[in-house]
């Protein structure tokens, strides 16, 4: 499979502001071809950036703004093939089991065993995603920044990554290591960074989509972490900034995959 990805950005900042951005493509092994482009410019010129790695493959990018100045984000890539298998480490699946910020697992664990009490492997993955697709209606802009897995329940409504979040806390609260992943997803409607939930059951991840608007086979991971506030794909380490325009972009050379939301299906 050849998939082609871009996005485009363009914000402004205030003085001495420093910020990461996460949209590469995570450099995972495997892929039999990846060509990738970054350009990151302001007033014109081009801006020093600092690569980090970061966990599963993933890459920020670090740059900083002394002076107020309006920067313009442009990245692209061509991925052909798939990544190979992800082989996580003890302290990994310790840390995915836990509660984090914006999933509540500790709290919603009476929940959990309410509704799932007797599913353990890919049955309870897909009981919980059909339960979260069933409980939540998807409304653009309709949650905050600082609203959790709990809030997202009470609320009954929200975007991707709230959909994820409590698909997260509801596997953590049945000790099921589970994370979000920032992806590109060809396919989905209207276009943007996606967030998903990966669950790592019977010795590996499976990715699970609540809101169902992608295909999974066709997902390319940006990063991963505990929730989002791991993997935005914007954030400022000091100072501020506004952002003016977000356009992406995601395909695939030919047809997408049919999606099965009964499959068990890895981020490659």
């Amino acid at each position: 499979m050849e998939r082609i990805v871009s996005a485009r950005l363009a914000f402004k900042t205030v003085a001495d502001t420093k910020v990461a951005m996460a949209v590469a493509v995570a450099r995972n092994p495997g892929y039999s071809g990846f060509e990738e482009s970054l350009s990151v410019t302001a007033g014109g010129e081009d801006v020093p950036l600092t690569e980090l790695s970061d966990h599963h493959g993933g890459r920020f990018h670090y740059m900083e703004f002394a002076e107020p100045t309006e920067v313009l984000v442009e990245y692209g890539a061509t991925v052909t093939g798939f990544a190979a298998p992800e082989e996580p480490g003890l302290m990994e699946l310790i840390r995915y089991v836990r509660p984090s910020r914006y999933a509540e697992s500790d709290r919603l664990l009476p929940t959990a065993y309410a509704e799932f009490g007797g599913l353990d492997g890919g049955e309870l993955l897909h009981a919980v995603r059909n339960w979260v697709f069933s409980e939540l209606r998807y409304v653009s802009g309709s949650s905050r920044g600082t609203d959790g897995a709990v809030e997202t329940l009470l609320h009954r409504r929200g975007v991707c990554r709230d959909f994820a979040h409590l698909a997260i806390s509801l596997l953590r609260s049945k000790n099921v290591p589970a994370r979000l992943a920032a992806v590109y997803a060809p396919g989905l409607s209207p276009m943007d960074f996606h967030a998903v939930a990966e669950a790592h059951v019977d010795g590996a991840w499976h990715v699970i989509d609540p809101t169902g608007l992608a295909p999974r086979e066709s997902m390319l991971r940006i990063t991963a972490g505990r929730d989002s506030s791991d993997t935005a794909f914007l954030s400022t380490v000091g100072g501020s900034l506004s952002l003016r325009e977000l356009k992406v972009t995601a395909t695939v050379t030919g047809d997408l995959p049919v999606e099965d939301p009964a499959a068990l299906v890895a981020i490659r």
